[in-house]
């Protein structure tokens, strides 16, 4: 994509009518997301990628050459911008994440790869980087700022600091630093977070926020004044009213598992707060859900059932983000100068995109992606990623229970569905030959942490409660957010051993194993994260994955989401790591007993 400062004589010339434009879109009515109205019989010229002319009468820009599209009144919309986003979350890589997304008006995404930063470090995030700088759409980087997530917490297979940050953020298309999810340590004057953010805002870039807690008091106060420009851990209307009257932007998101617009767009429809402070995002994906269900349009169009107007939502998810993030002239409208990115809209409420253009170059048409993205190869030094050290025995995953005892109390996760937060439960579980046993009748089922970066061999157990599991099964996933080992819950301990094994054999992946059968498989060789696959394949093997889940009794929706989520150390309130059960809402380590 050429700078403006190397076409902007060019589109002078186009727009005077001295040369001619490469297309000419005709006869559209302009979803203006500067003025905030919608412009009929608007004509748009295209010339080196970018916009050249928006006007009535576009004619005197057409040449011999000129591509003439005509609109035939529908919508000339804005390319979608999606703020804050997980690629590795869709378990495909950035090329195919791209391919999946471009037909749902998607043309800009800013990805934070702390995922596979938390396996493979810098090497994995220049990897990443280097990937999205050769796709099609505007694809921007931010720097990994908690790897891992919670130091002393937990362990991941590598580690960053101020002196990383500063080197990653330094590489062209880095865009600002990624979410600060350590938000105790910022509120208490880490040296390490803030140093990580003083690189960042010395650098010119912005600085991600995650404040995942409801306090809103002092920490909260202290954590807005040490830095972060935004936050997407907002869940309540307060939550959002309180991030934008400190500034920052709330950035609102609707992904596989979180349904978080609803509550918090209230403080624009019913409180009448500006809704240019506010920000439309998914955060995570996967890619059952982006290919059947939509990515960015189908946060639009939820936010229009909200309430909010249509050329409101679209400036969430287009103009505003642009703004936020110093690219107002680059993208996030359709204006002259900006990266020609735009939709085809034939109705707006419902978003039905008819084609969808990237840097002046149609991409995408009646739902299919028309351009050639051809795959992005990965190294082998990003894959075997998976180091059990041992081959895992159903002893492995055994919880003795106190010493002469038939039953104990224990401290169980809660799973709570469609959010992030999990909730500290504690429930009495019968003893057999010694160990406690999981209990279908109160939905606690077994869960253990396997370390999978070094080769330790160790296994960290406990019980959660949620996932309604009510036959002998195990789920086993290499997908464990942040620090990525490997997450196994199931209801038999033999079941257990077999699907963490079958993942070490694979590389990685997610595995739903029963009475010793593979009922389903997603294989994830790159870094224990990422499919090689198209995202169809993957989407379908994952569909594959969710039924044999529901299979095993578990009806929890987007449940594969909550089980990556179980090692989450930085959001409350209690949850598993390579170092032991943590209590999130303390930030320190508790015993499973009660």
């Amino acid at each position: 994509m050429l700078a403006w400062t190397k076409v902007a004589p060019r589109l002078v010339d186009v727009a005077a009518g001295r040369s001619p434009a490469d297309t000419v879109i005709r006869g559209g009515r302009w979803v203006n997301v500067h003025s905030g109205e919608i412009v009929a019989g608007t004509d748009i010229a295209i010339a080196g990628g970018r916009f050249a002319y928006c006007g009535p009468d576009a004619s005197h820009t057409i040449g011999e050459g000129t591509v003439v599209v005509e609109a035939e009144n529908r919508y000339l919309v804005p390319g979608l911008c999606d703020a804050h986003m997980h690629v590795e979350s869709g378990m495909v890589t950035v090329t195919e994440f791209v391919r999946a997304v471009v037909p749902h008006g998607t043309t800009s995404m800013f990805i934070d790869p702390h995922e596979i930063a938390n396996v493979l470090g810098l090497f994995g995030v220049r990897l990443m980087h280097d990937e999205a700088l050769a796709a099609p759409i505007n694809v921007f980087v931010q720097v990994p700022s908690c790897v891992p997530s919670a130091p002393g917490l937990e362990n991941a297979g590598a580690e960053f600091g101020a002196r990383e940050v500063a080197e990653a953020i330094s590489w062209p298309g880095m865009i600002g630093l990624g979410e600060v999810m350590n938000f105790p340590g910022v509120a208490s004057g880490d040296e390490k977070m803030l140093g990580e953010i003083l690189a960042a805002v010395s650098a010119g870039k912005v600085v991600g926020g995650h404040y995942a807690s409801p306090d809103l008091g002092p920490a909260f106060h202290a954590y807005v004044a040490g830095g972060p420009a935004d936050d997407h851990e907002g869940t309540r209307m307060e939550d959002a009213i309180a991030r934008v009257r400190q500034g920052m932007k709330a950035m609102l998101r609707l992904g596989s598992a979180w349904y978080d617009v609803a509550a918090q767009v209230k403080a624009v429809t019913e409180k009448g707060l500006d809704p240019r402070s506010f920000i439309l995002c998914t955060d995570d994906c996967h890619s059952g859900t982006l290919v059947h269900d939509g990515h960015m349009d189908r946060v639009v169009r939820h936010a229009i059932a909200e309430g909010l107007r249509p050329v409101t939502a679209i400036q969430m998810a287009s103009l505003n983000t642009a703004e936020h993030f110093g690219l107002e002239r680059e993208l996030g409208s359709i204006t002259p100068g900006r990266r020609a990115d735009l939709l085809l809209v034939s109705d707006l409420p419902s978003l039905a995109i008819d084609a969808v253009y990237g840097r002046g170059k149609l991409l995408a048409e009646n739902g299919k992606l028309v351009a050639d993205i051809p795959a992005w190869p990965y190294p082998a030094e990003a894959k075997g990623r998976v180091k059990l050290g041992k081959q895992l025995t159903a002893a492995d995953f055994a919880v003795a229970a106190p010493e002469g005892a038939a039953e104990a109390k224990v401290r169980v996760v809660g799973v709570i569905e469609n959010q992030a937060p999990t909730k500290a439960l504690e429930r009495v579980l019968s003893a057999t030959d010694g160990y406690l046993e999981a209990d279908a009748a109160q939905d606690v089922a077994h869960l253990a942490l396997v370390e999978r970066h070094r080769g330790t061999g160790r296994v960290e157990n406990a019980f959660v409660s949620g996932f309604g599991y009510d036959r002998p099964c195990a789920v086993a996933s290499t997908v464990a957010h942040d620090s990525h080992h490997m997450i196994v819950v199931g209801t038999d301990r033999a079941d257990m051993a077999r699907a963490a094994n079958r993942l070490g054999e694979v590389g990685g992946g997610v595995v739903v194993i029963s009475e010793g059968k593979v009922l389903a498989m997603v294989e994830l060789p790159i870094a224990g994260l990422l499919s090689e696959e198209r995202a169809e394949v993957v989407a379908g093997k994952t569909a594959k994955m969710v039924a044999a889940m529901q299979a095993c009794g578990c009806d929890l929706n987007n449940a594969f989401m909550q089980h990556s989520l179980l090692a989450l150390v930085v959001i409350p309130e209690l949850r598993i790591s390579d170092e032991g059960l943590i209590d999130v809402t303390k930030f320190e380590k508790t015993d499973l007993f009660v």
